[in-house]
């Protein structure tokens, strides 16, 4: 693996666009699969009339907002909007949940409130070690909601919470910034062959 190491300004950018090509090679080798069977389960989610939910902390935040923006309006091809809805936007319900009960809680009330048996919980982090991505998949299991999980490192906690009928796609990269590259690629192939399954080729 490749570590960027110079004080030179140019030569750490070349040094960072070098080691995400690296990381994203590595996971086109190791996570194609596990990305093809997530988009299954979403599109069958879909085709069902079930909804999917997202969540995650900070850039992995605004990466469930970017899926659930790709699939309520439209990814690259014209197409009705799909029935997804993330759970980080919402800052009355977050701040109510954090300051009633815990921050852990801040995604597990909405799913156990809004989540309904067979839809999906989309869950993203690049340490698998986030209390209230945990509980929002220990929620979502209650629920009946199968799981994806865009995960990061080693796996952490998450890697062992999920079951035989989750998805966990795991980008082993040597930091936040490396997964956080991958998982943006990993949202668009998932978003590009729901598209496909959908309104075929």
């Amino acid at each position: 693996m490749l570590t960027v190491m110079t004080t030179d300004p140019i030569q750490r950018v070349i040094g960072n666009f070098q080691e995400s090509i690296e990381v994203i090679r590595d996971a086109m080798d190791n996570i194609t699969a596990d990305i093809v069977a997530a988009a299954q389960l979403m599109t069958n989610a879909l085709y069902q009339d079930h909804k999917i939910l997202s969540c995650g902390n900070g850039g992995s935040a605004a990466d469930s907002q970017h899926f659930s923006a790709e699939m309520l309006n439209r990814f690259e091809a014209e197409r009705p909007g799909l029935a997804a809805l993330t759970l980080t936007t919402d800052s009355s319900t977050l701040t109510s949940i954090a300051n009633d009960y815990s921050y852990d809680d801040v995604f597990a009330k909405q799913v156990m409130a809004l989540g309904q048996p067979r839809d999906l919980l989309l869950v993203i982090t690049t340490s698998g070690n986030s209390p209230n991505i945990l509980r929002a998949v220990e929620a979502a299991h209650e629920r009946e909601m199968p799981c994806v999980a865009l995960n990061g490192k080693d796996g952490g906690e998450l890697a062992n919470l999920l079951k035989h009928n989750d998805v966990n796609i795991l980008v082993p990269g040597p930091s936040t910034a490396r997964i956080q590259e991958v998982h943006g690629i990993v949202i668009h192939c998932i978003c590009d062959l729901i598209d496909r399954q959908l309104l075929g080729q």
